[in-house]
This record gives C-alpha cells, sequence and structure tokens, in this order.
C-alpha cells in the first residue's frame, strides 16, 4: 500500500475514533450544550474531509476527469452550507462555541497524528 493511501485509511479512522472519545469524555464530564458542540463540531469537518476526499478521487481518476471548475463549485458549496450550519448552531444557541470548536479541530488532530505516527516509522526504520 502507497504511503498516501495508508494515511488517508489512518486519517479517515482516527477522525471517528477522536470524535467518539471526545464525545464520550465530554458527554461523561461537561454539560450537555459543551458536548453537542464537540459532536456536531467533529461531524461536520468528517463529514466534509470525507466528502472532499470523494470529489478529488473522482477528479482525479482517469475515466471521469471532471473539470476544475466542477470540483470548486462543490467544494465552494460545502464551505457556505458548513458556515450556515455553524452559525445556526451558535446563534441559536443550541451548542457552546468552544465545544464547537473543538469538535472543529478532529481533522487537524487527525492530521497531526498520522504525520507523527509516519516520522516515527521513517526514524526506528532508519535507526535499524
Amino acid at each position: 500500500m502507497i504511503i498516501q493511501q495508508r494515511i488517508f485509511k489512518f486519517v479517515a479512522r482516527a477522525n471517528w475514533v477522536l470524535l467518539l472519545m471526545a464525545g464520550a469524555v465530554a458527554g461523561a464530564l461537561l454539560p450537555q450544550d459543551f458536548t453537542l458542540g464537540i459532536i456536531a463540531g467533529g461531524l461536520i469537518v468528517t463529514l466534509n474531509f470525507h466528502l472532499l476526499y470523494r470529489s478529488l478521487k473522482k477528479f482525479l481518476s482517469p475515466p471521469y476527469l471532471f473539470s476544475t471548475r466542477k470540483v470548486l463549485v462543490k467544494y465552494h458549496l460545502r464551505f457556505v452550507s458548513s458556515i450556515l450550519l455553524i452559525f445556526i448552531l451558535i446563534s441559536r444557541e443550541y451548542v457552546h462555541p468552544g465545544g464547537l470548536l473543538m469538535g472543529l479541530s478532529v481533522v487537524v488532530a487527525s492530521i497531526t497524528l498520522a504525520g507523527l505516527v509516519e516520522a516515527r516509522k521513517i526514524i526506528f526504520k532508519e535507526a535499524l
């Protein structure tokens, strides 16, 4: 398996694991609106990550090769819909903004973790 596929699979799984762990810990220790913020933010960013992956995969596949404009339009539609959803969640006080921010950081944490794991593999491979 090439390194890009391995990293993507790791990040995709880590997104869900981190979201479930953060939701469980928050549910046990924090107020409900904060927990809902973590879960909502995590779901928004994780679903956007998967949809972006699907769009780019389709765009870069030889039989289909979509236009760049089509990919950018999809990206901007997802971005605007995410902004509207976040605005509604915060303005109607369904979630705590801090919890939402923590939830929105799930993919960043997963990517950072994947980078650390890959760096460790490279360092220990060179040490042997």
